[in-house]
């Protein structure tokens, strides 16, 4: 098992794609932190999928839910920097970080709030900051290499209309990415990006149900289909693997051909 020893731990993790990571993380033999805010049943089912693996788990999320839990809103820096903490204080150490969790609202332009605005920017961009520099702290104080991974979307590089904020939010994590494999190369930590296109998870439910929307997108994807959980976290369990050792500041897409054939509904 290529990550047999390692330590992950993948922000919103209890459903779609997070829980697709942490499980085929886990299959490769990491341990894996489980990171959720409002979803404790889904933490609940992500736990039970790494058991069934054999694999060790610890679980991080709101108050009130059963294991060992913190609250950790990935758009408060300060639970950010609380969920790295205990993360490590639990299995002594992190060897990899998957800054998966994010949001999106749907709002025309003219009409996006600024509680919206941060809300996006905070989960999306800042949280992913700060989780990463909290990371890169605990590898400069141990003296390790480490892997960071980040879940963009295809939109850090297609515009979609009336998700302005989102889009925003995903090119700076491109940014951050690349500048950020120049500035932490020489410690031997490496960070790249996977950029889904649209992928059968709960956030597309509306999508899902929507017949004549779904078929047009479908038109646009060359491969035919809709991508699932585990064509993402593949190539995440690659990245953060020894196989990876020489790729940093790359985005990888993984969306059936979509960005290439793509044409606004």
């Amino acid at each position: 098992m290529r990550l047999e020893g390692k330590v992950a731990l993948v922000t919103g993790s209890s459903q779609g794609i997070g829980q697709g990571i942490v499980v085929r993380l886990a299959q490769e033999g990491a341990d894996v932190i489980i990171n959720y805010r409002s979803h404790p049943e889904g933490a609940e089912e992500t736990l039970a999928k790494v058991q069934a693996t054999g694999g060790r788990c610890y679980m991080a999320g709101c108050a009130k839910s059963q294991g060992y839990t913190i609250r950790a809103d990935l758009g408060d820096v300060n639970q950010v920097r609380q969920l790295v903490a205990e993360s490590i204080e639990h299995f002594g150490k992190l060897d990899i970080l998957v800054n998966n969790a994010g949001i999106e609202k749907h709002a025309a332009f003219w009409e996006v709030t600024e509680a919206d605005y941060d809300a996006v920017m905070n989960v999306n961009l800042k949280g992913v900051f700060f989780a990463t520099q909290a990371f890169v702290q605990h590898l400069l104080e141990t003296k390790r290499a480490g892997k960071i991974i980040n879940i963009s979307s295809v939109h850090e590089e297609l515009p979609f209309p009336n998700f302005t904020a989102y889009c925003a939010s995903k090119g700076g994590i491109k940014m951050l990415t690349r500048n950020l494999a120049v500035e932490l190369g020489s410690l031997g930590i490496t960070i790249n990006n996977v950029a889904p296109g649209a992928i059968e998870t709960p956030i597309n439910t509306k999508l899902l149900n929507d017949p004549q929307k779904l078929g047009a997108l479908l038109h646009n994807i060359p491969l035919g289909r809709l991508g699932q959980p585990q064509d993402v976290a593949s190539l995440v369990a690659f990245l953060a693997s020894s196989d990876a050792d020489y790729i940093t500041g790359s985005t990888f897409f993984v969306d059936g051909g979509l960005l290439w054939n793509y044409q606004e509904q």
